[in-house]
């Protein structure tokens, strides 16, 4: 499952965000990185679902 993650988080970083924690501030987080430049919304995604 985790595979499924980073491919979402790669392709739309919220929804790997969101398939990890759902919709709680860290999701919230990653659209706001996402809006300010879709690379910091990359890693912080893949950061995301990587720690846990």
């Amino acid at each position: 499952m985790d595979i499924v993650r980073l491919i979402a988080a790669i392709l739309l970083p919220p929804l790997g965000v969101f398939l990890q924690v759902g919709i709680g501030p860290q999701f919230w987080l990653n659209i706001l990185l996402t809006l300010l430049g879709y690379i910091p919304g990359i890693i912080h995604a893949v950061w995301i679902i990587l720690k846990r």
